[in-house]
């Protein structure tokens, strides 16, 4: 079994409300839009990080990480990408790719609204954390945790921090 904390859209602010769930994780996932090294670092020191980059992510965050990443974890199949669109609204880039060879569970952020909905036609969850950060225009800043054990996806919370 895995605890998974997903975040989005940090924008280089990261503070201790979130490192608190950080600590009690297993793995964090970020969804892009980190913004600065230091929001990787500050995670890393603490927990395993996987990661992409983002549309406001610099050259640097880019060779770091992928545009995309896809893995399997327990018996999960996972793809993050930061733009990716929502069920029935996919972004042009993945639509087809998503479609031909669905994983169980994708994830994406750039939107800064908190979205989780089961896609029937594709059979897969979809998650989109909103916001972590204080820059954009949502109005409070949110993450999701889960757990993953074997081929399920269960205790899924939606925190919300403090407003931004």
């Amino acid at each position: 079994m895995k605890k998974i904390l997903l975040l989005s859209d940090t924008h280089s602010y990261i503070d201790d409300q979130i490192l608190k769930f950080v600590k009690l994780a297993d793995e964090v996932w970020h969804a892009g839009d980190i913004g600065s090294l230091e929001v990787v670092d500050t995670i890393k020191k603490l927990k395993p990080l996987r990661a992409v980059y983002g549309n406001i992510d610099d050259h640097l965050m880019r060779t770091e990480f992928p545009l995309d990443l896809k893995f399997t974890i327990e018996n999960v199949t996972v793809w993050i990408t930061h733009i990716g669109g929502y069920p029935n609204r996919y972004d042009f880039r993945i639509k087809e790719e998503l479609a031909k060879n669905p994983p169980k569970l994708f994830i994406c952020g750039h939107s800064h609204i908190l979205k989780v909905i089961y896609d029937k036609k594709l059979n897969l969850l979809h998650m989109n954390p909103g916001a972590a950060g204080k820059h954009g225009f949502h109005k409070v800043r949110t993450i999701l945790r889960f757990e993953i054990n074997e081929e399920n996806i269960s205790n899924l919370e939606i925190i919300e921090l403090e407003n931004r």
